[in-house]
């Protein structure tokens, strides 16, 4: 198995939306996980759960869901663009990795006046973990969010406190993704000295 740098792969990782129907081996799947599994989290609380997606049906389900959240999302913001976005990749994608997040895992921010935000940080970071480690393993990946979060919770039967946050859709790309720009760092950077 060939590494690739960090920075190599924070700066080549693309979003990927369109994958081959070759099935992902499940200790590619696990090891991708255990790079989620090692982000840093409040506490050390480890907020995250992984429910990994690879039947038929239910992509079919998650998919039927989210293009009912897209027609919302259209009419209540306006977004004419959105219409020509797809979600059709959920049905084909090899393996949809819902990621859940326990509101009771937070940290000190479980009380203040926002309630808990630090847990979903958490989750982002095991997010950005398992893309980077999907790049690094040749498997192409995209974060996903355009779905009804009490839909999915009831439909996987995810329990109490946890709350889905984001699918991470893995499988091997069938055409190379286009590289997204990003704004320079002097655009996004302020040093106080």
């Amino acid at each position: 198995m060939t590494k690739m740098d960090l920075f190599t792969a924070i700066s080549q990782r693309p979003s990927c939306r369109d994958f081959l129907e070759d099935d992902i081996e499940k200790e590619v799947i696990e090891k991708i996980i255990e790079a989620g599994i090692m982000a840093p989290s409040p506490l050390n609380s480890q907020p995250w759960n992984f429910i990994v997606i690879t039947k038929n049906t239910l992509k079919e389900q998650l998919f039927n869901d989210s293009e009912k959240c897209k027609t919302k999302a259209i009419e209540t913001s306006g977004w004419k663009w959105l219409e020509k976005y797809s979600v059709k990749f959920l049905k084909t994608t090899p393996v949809i990795i819902v990621v859940t997040g326990d509101k009771t895992k937070s940290g000190v921010d479980l009380f203040s006046e926002d309630g808990p935000l630090a847990y979903q940080h958490a989750c982002a970071a095991a997010i950005q973990n398992m893309l980077l480690a999907s790049h690094a393993l040749g498997i192409g990946s995209v974060w996903f969010t355009l779905f009804d979060k009490k839909s999915v919770k009831k439909l996987l039967n995810i329990e109490g406190n946890k709350v889905p946050l984001a699918f991470v859709c893995l499988g091997k790309s069938a055409k190379e993704s286009a590289k997204t720009t990003r704004k320079p760092l002097a655009k996004n950077t302020i040093f106080i000295e």
